[in-house]
């Protein structure tokens, strides 16, 4: 069986709402849905799936355990959850446990744009399916100074199959205990000196990919340049029509609003006047059904820091703490 899958918890209430109105309005009411939990703090977000008969909370507690330990072995310095707040966000990681044959999985603060079938279709021919430009800087997943990252990978796979950990396609099973071995055992010998140290499960999710020399495809730079599209909301130049976007004619797959904040998102549907990137795209599927709830603005919003254009630095630490409280 074929779902999507996501992470999250209460401080994502309000994304995590959006992006499964967007999978029912954009792929489906029916569409098999799975959420991981970040960490325990998952009432509202309980409460919100229990409405919904496609969408279930993930509680295999042996598997988030299992997970748990693979991240604490695997990066034990920078993931001890009393010292950081990242520590959760490697319980995507489940979804290679969990209950779908093969899955997608998105972001919470990420929204659906188009069918997905052309994604798990590439599962049949590979593995490992991303839709992003990571791979334009890879020095936010390896440590590009270490000499020993060209020994394990050419410079030619460091620049093509680098990849964002926010929308991926795979397989359950990918990752068994064999394999997650092994990967330690790599990483312990000093591969981990390879990764880059600021951006919690990311790196480590490249590493175990390229290390495993599993079939990998990105759409952003396998289709003809002129088919391809942006994903992140920190491009300004999508065109929305009938609440959906598109990149110079060409429909977006998802949109990630990279560099939004939980607060901010929680702030504007509380009814303060914020501005960020397609924000009214957003509040369209945030209360997809319930509109009367949403809230209504007369006047300009006020400009916040995230709805500038920051560099892509600090998007990205900005995306990897979408989760803090």
């Amino acid at each position: 069986m074929n779902g999507i899958c996501s992470l999250g918890n209460d401080v994502v209430f309000d994304q995590l709402v959006a992006l499964l109105n967007s999978i029912d309005e954009v792929l489906g009411a029916q569409t098999p849905v799975c959420i991981y939990p970040f960490d325990d703090r998952t009432e509202r977000i309980a409460a919100e799936i229990a409405k919904r008969p496609n969408v279930t909370l993930y509680g295999d507690r042996q598997s988030i355990e299992r997970w748990d330990r693979f991240m604490q072995n695997a990066a034990p310095e920078r993931l001890n959850k009393e010292k950081f707040r990242l520590y959760g966000a490697h319980r995507r990681f489940c979804a290679f446990d969990g209950p779908f044959d093969r899955f997608i999985y998105m972001d919470a603060d990420t929204l659906a744009m188009s069918p997905l079938d052309h994604v798990f279709q590439k599962l049949d021919d590979h593995d490992w399916v991303v839709y992003d430009f990571q791979f334009k800087n890879a020095s936010k997943i390896y440590n590009l100074d270490a000499p020993k990252l060209y020994d394990i990978f050419s410079q030619e796979r460091i620049q093509t199959e680098v990849f964002c950990s926010g929308f991926f396609g795979a397989k359950r099973g990918l990752f068994d205990e064999p394999l997650r071995e092994q990967l330690l055992n790599h990483l312990k010998s000093g591969d981990y000196q390879c990764l880059y140290r600021g951006a919690g499960e990311q790196p480590l999710l490249n590493y175990m990919v390229m290390r495993s020399g599993i079939s990998s495809y990105n759409f952003a730079n396998q289709l003809p340049t002129e088919q391809r599209t942006g994903c992140s909301a920190t491009s300004r130049h999508f065109e929305e029509e009938n609440h959906i976007l598109y990149d110079k004619g060409n429909r977006l797959t998802y949109i990630h609003y990279i560099g939004v904040q939980p607060s901010t998102i929680e702030k504007v549907c509380q009814g303060e006047n914020l501005d960020f990137p397609y924000r009214d795209l957003f509040l369209y599927y945030r209360y997809l059904h319930e509109p009367e709830q949403r809230p209504v603005f007369k006047e300009p919003p006020t400009s916040t820091k995230t709805s500038s254009s920051p560099n892509l630095a600090q998007r990205l630490m900005r995306k990897l703490t979408s989760f803090r409280s």
